[in-house]
């Protein structure tokens, strides 16, 4: 392919990267996704990363219908990209996509499962020991030959060559030549890169001597007027001056006295032109000796490095791969992600048990797990309900069930497992996810329609996710609108879950469709919302303001605060705002002050 076949490469691209890369280099830096490659050749960081994602699997970027969908992919990249055990790594873990192909997922899931086995499999210490060899990974010096190469060995050192199976992590590992490698790492250290065109240092004892003598030589032939004071004081005659010369210049660098008398002149006007001429004459004979060295040993390295080339290369790849692998089994390790189970062709589901939010969980907070599910589906869940229409308290976690949907539906069609006991995904074409967004007037409500309605319309299988459509229209059109939606989601067999407080007013829904509701309980101690995050299916949700306003009015700064809330509290029911504040612990004094002091010093 040239660089222009690519998606994001015009002619511009195009040129800088053949200046910069060469056109061969580029395609081979596109094919193995080395985003850092285009981005030192000058494409912007995020301009190289679209090239690659398209490159490596554009089709299953048309899944992500909505910007909302592309938010929750690019955040689940950036999580997982945290785990990789290398930069190549990170960059292969972020342009991965969604698969199309329903074996090319069951394949992901197959590996990915498999490295999650084998790295839950390893001890403590070896862990860090995989880990280490890694690390030391991108700190290496020269090629990424070298650093593969050397790599391979660290882990080989560490025992972890095999696997729980044929294929397994680290299988690659027991087919490489542990000693040719160990060869071709010396040689590959050793041979020049880049602008640098000597062999490097430590590769042969004597090419190492011959130039410290070379060094050595040429500072002295660097200030022939200090050789000749030092010579001068020993010699009282032509002959005592060469013995003097020979002897000063192999005391100062080794080079033996033979060599010093071979390169002395026959004959010298005075003694200064005679140490300059045979300094000259000396480093030449020393300089032709070392590249006559170096090219012997250039000659036998290449050599060995030719002899172990399909051994390199073959080091190359499984460190590629089996870094990919450790970095996806660290991330599903950290989370605990589970195998989902792709649905049969003939049902549609989305079904998970013991679901969490990754962004939560990565936050490091309590995540209470739930069941959800709709359409048709085999986990021990109510069944049936294709779409569900999710009603409920207000920061009821409505909005994270959502966004947990959609992580484990997007996670599922990556071949990756998902933060959930079990789930059930069916593979769609589109997936529509929503957030509620405040922004009220004509232009946000028509950018959101153009963006939800087609992918119902476009004949593929979609999945819906809607959370407060009302929240961008006027209330009476809203739950027009929406039941309109939820009518079309249901014409065009899509599974669909919405978020809305407008349930009774989308009466009749279609005979598919359920309402689901999310509780509140009450007030913490602190004031907390209690919330049950577990939907119940079949079950209106209601909003539960007085526990937001029961919490304002025990929270108020002063009296006259105070009274504006107790004011909201009749509108809302002020009995059931007491009934929560007494619940909550929290009484007002007949002075309408709170009693909080009181109640901290009876160590209630």
């Amino acid at each position: 392919m040239q660089l222009e076949d690519y998606w994001g490469i015009g002619p511009k691209t195009a040129a800088l990267l053949r200046e910069e890369l060469g056109e061969r280099e580029a395609v081979e830096a596109i094919e193995r996704a080395d985003s850092r490659a285009l981005a030192a050749a000058g494409v912007s960081r995020g301009r190289a990363t679209r090239i690659l994602r398209r490159a490596e699997g554009g089709e299953g970027l048309d899944l992500l219908a909505t910007r909302d969908a592309r938010a929750v992919y690019r955040d689940l990249l950036e999580l997982a990209e945290s785990y990789a055990v290398t930069d190549h790594a990170a960059d292969r873990v972020r342009v991965l996509t969604p698969l199309t192909d329903r074996a090319a997922v069951e394949e992901r899931l197959d590996r990915t499962t498999t490295a999650l086995a084998d790295w839950r499999a390893l001890e403590e210490g070896t862990r860090e020991a995989v880990l280490d060899a890694f690390g030391e990974y991108d700190d290496r010096s020269g090629s990424s030959e070298v650093a593969a190469v050397e790599t391979a060995l660290a882990l080989r050192e560490a025992g972890v060559a095999g696997g729980s199976e044929d294929g397994g992590l680290f299988a690659a590992l027991s087919d490489l030549d542990r000693e040719a490698l160990a060869d071709a790492a010396v040689a590959l250290r050793a041979l020049p890169e880049g602008e640098d065109d000597r062999v490097r240092p430590g590769a042969d004892e004597k090419l190492d001597a011959l130039r410290e003598d070379l060094g050595a030589v040429e500072d002295m032939a660097a200030a022939p007027g200090e050789v000749v004071e030092a010579v001068r004081e020993d010699a009282r005659d032509p002959a005592a001056f060469r013995d003097a010369l020979a002897r000063h210049v192999t005391s100062e660098t080794g080079v033996g006295a033979a060599a010093v008398r071979d390169a002395m002149p026959g004959e010298a006007t005075d003694a200064s032109a005679f140490v300059t001429e045979t300094l000259r004459a000396l480093t030449a004979d020393r300089r032709e000796r070392a590249n006559e060295r170096e090219r012997a040993v250039r000659e036998d390295l290449e050599t060995a490095v030719a002899d172990a080339r399909e051994e390199v290369q073959a080091a190359v790849e499984a460190i590629d791969d089996i870094a990919l692998w450790t970095s996806l089994a660290r991330f599903a390790d950290a989370f605990d992600l589970r195998r989902p189970t792709l649905v049969d062709p003939d049902r549609d589901a989305l079904a998970v048990e013991g679901a969490r939010n990754l962004e939560l969980a990565a936050a490091g907070g309590p995540v209470q797990p739930i069941d959800y599910a709709v359409g048709d589906h085999g986990l021990d869940l109510p069944a049936g309900g294709r779409v569900a229409v999710l009603t409920g308290a207000n920061s009821g976690g409505k909005t994270t069930l959502l966004e947990t949907c959609c992580q484990v539906a997007l996670l599922a069609h990556m071949g990756l497992p998902v933060p959930a006991e079990r789930a059930e995904v069916s593979p769609v074409d589109a997936l529509v996810f929503h957030r509620r967004h405040a922004s009220f007037n004509a232009g946000v409500l028509e950018s959101t329609l153009r963006s939800v309605v087609p992918p119902l319309s476009g004949g593929g299988r979609t999945l819906m996710l809607v959370d407060e459509f009302e929240a961008i229209t006027e209330p009476g059109s809203a739950a027009d609108l929406l039941h309109g939606l939820v009518t079309l989601t249901v014409e065009r067999d899509a599974l669909g879950v919405f978020v809305t407080h407008l349930a009774e007013d989308l009466e009749p829904l279609p005979d598919v469709a359920r309402i689901d509701g999310i509780f509140a309980e009450g007030l913490t101690a602190d004031l907390d919302l209690e919330v049950d995050y577990q939907p119940r299916f079949s079950t209106l949700g209601r909003s539960t303001p007085e526990f937001i306003v029961s919490r304002l009015v025990a929270e108020a700064s002063d009296r006259e605060e105070r009274a504006g809330f107790e004011t909201l509290a009749g509108a809302v029911g002020e009995a059931a705002v007491q009934r929560t504040l007494a619940d909550a612990r929290w009484a007002p004094e007949a002075d309408g002050e709170t009693d909080i002091e009181s109640e901290s010093e009876s160590g209630d």
